[in-house]
């Protein structure tokens, strides 16, 4: 069954979000526990059922990257191991059924309100807006470009951070800046951004995976003690990503990702204008998990184990 959301009355939740449950680490109101649900979310909308387990593989996937990455920009993980978090407060122990492999420990940080978006490839909304005015979130693209074509090099396309029931604003990367109030923050953002998306494709390209990353979205804090830029939320996971077979890509050609393109794809056929909380048929939950566990095998090397 999957676990729409977390219920544990004893710790104080900070908030919900599209997938993650936050609460207070007992005691401590520097940490925060990251519980992921198996909600899932797509063009904004929450979805009515969820997909049993995915929290749990999102958040092995998480930290697998968050671990590759660190060497690029340090992150908020203090501890994705549920018997240490355990350790640390017996209030939570209560909880295990639900939390365990789900939960990871991090360092509380000030949110930045902005989705850091990286895209190497042409697809989804870029595509749909270069169709209509040569442009992707109003960056000018060279002519003659065709669904899924690559890009000379990775592009990055923020958006606004959306609260839920209302959608996330694709902004140009220039607009960023006045958004964080912050002009040096924006442009560090901007290139932590596209070193993380090389790094992270070239895992891809150099394991056994088959796999290459068309696109990706980071989220990013700020450190309180130090003010120095953390990677925060999820990392590369087929809820945020876009993983495309390399055998199976061309240009021209609309790819069907290891991610939750299947749910999009649905979304799009029944028409998603106003239409909260729909309840996915199981032959997209069956197709989604399928595709989000070879996915996380491909990437890791290892069989998810729930």
């Amino acid at each position: 069954m999957a676990l729409l959301e977390s219920n544990c009355p004893d710790l104080r939740l900070v908030a919900r979000g599209k997938v993650r449950d936050i609460y207070e680490f007992p005691g401590d109101d520097s940490k925060l526990l990251f519980v992921a649900t198996d909600r899932i979310s797509a063009f904004d909308i929450v979805m009515k059922n969820g997909i049993p387990n995915k929290g749990k593989l999102l958040t092995q996937l998480s930290l697998f990257f968050f671990n590759k990455l660190e060497s690029v920009i340090p992150n908020h993980v203090i501890s994705g191991d549920f018997e240490h978090i355990l350790s640390l407060s017996n209030a939570i122990l209560p909880y295990r059924e639900q939390l365990e492999g789900r939960t990871i420990l991090v360092k509380k940080s000030q949110v930045l309100k902005c989705e850091a978006i990286v895209r190497g490839y042409l697809t989804g909304s870029a595509y749909a807006e270069y169709k209509k005015s040569g442009t992707v979130h109003g960056i000018p693209m060279p002519k003659n470009l065709v669904e899924s074509s690559k890009f000379p090099e990775p592009i990055f396309t923020p958006s606004t951070k959306a609260d839920i029931g209302t959608h996330d604003e694709n902004i140009h990367p220039d607009k960023l800046g006045e958004v964080l109030g912050s002009e040096t923050l924006a442009d560090q953002i901007k290139k932590t951004s596209i070193e993380l998306y090389k790094a992270a494709n070239s895992h891809c390209l150099s394991s056994s995976s088959g796999l290459f990353l068309a696109d990706t979205k980071f989220e990013f804090g700020l450190d309180p003690s130090s003010q120095r830029l953390l990677l925060i939320d999820e990392c590369l996971t087929p809820d945020s990503s876009r993983f495309w077979a390399t055998s199976e890509w061309a240009e021209g050609k609309k790819m069907s990702g290891f991610d939750k393109q299947v749910l999009r794809d649905w979304l799009k056929t029944e028409g998603v204008d106003g239409k909260e909380q729909l309840e996915i048929p199981q032959s997209v939950i069956d197709s989604t998990w399928n595709k989000y566990c070879e996915a996380f095998e491909l990437l890791t090397g290892q069989t998810f184990v729930p």
